[in-house]
């Protein structure tokens, strides 16, 4: 059951992190609270989210946690150096989404929040790749697009090229 699930993105979300993890189960996602961890308590995680806590300068706080698994929705892409946080986590599994880099739109940046820009955009093996380099083994991909309701060759592009990467991995 999806709860109004307000976007695609999160559908797809919900169902990849349910093929992998099925509830009950514990998380720590990354970030701060946001309306999909809502999501996800309403079928079933108990949720906890790191506080704002700048994680390129303290990724030794994803360590106090105890959970069955951490998530990471569209946060790698907003960090300087993901590979300490991946490098930290002590628990065994996560589950992980990136925008990924689309060769006809440039990296996000908001105008009016500093911690609302894109320092990468992700291809799918540079987000392996650094996965891997931390430890991790990944079992399980999915991709999926990401239309808007907008005229142009960008929304038509939209449409057929993937946008988002869900990963599933589990420390070696």
């Amino acid at each position: 059951m999806y709860h109004k699930l307000p976007v695609k993105r999160y559908k797809y979300t919900l169902d990849f992190l349910q093929s992998v993890l099925p509830a009950p189960a514990t998380i720590l996602d990354l970030g701060v609270r946001n309306p999909f961890s809502e999501i996800m308590e309403k079928n079933g995680y108990t949720v906890f989210n790191t506080l704002g806590e700048d994680l390129d300068e303290v990724p030794e706080i994803v360590k106090k946690y105890k959970v069955d698994a951490v998530t990471a929705f569209e946060i790698f892409e907003h960090l300087l150096s993901p590979y300490e946080v991946l490098k930290s986590i002590e628990t065994k599994k996560i589950i992980a989404t990136i925008p990924l880099n689309l060769w006809f739109a440039k990296a996000y940046k908001s105008s009016t929040d500093m911690r609302d820009r894109h320092y990468h955009e992700f291809e799918d093996w540079q987000f392996d790749w650094l996965l891997e380099k931390t430890g991790w083994v990944i079992y399980q991909r999915q991709k999926w697009t990401s239309p808007i309701n907008k005229i142009g060759i960008r929304p038509i592009l939209r449409k057929f090229t993937p946008r988002y990467y869900a990963v599933y991995a589990e420390k070696k």
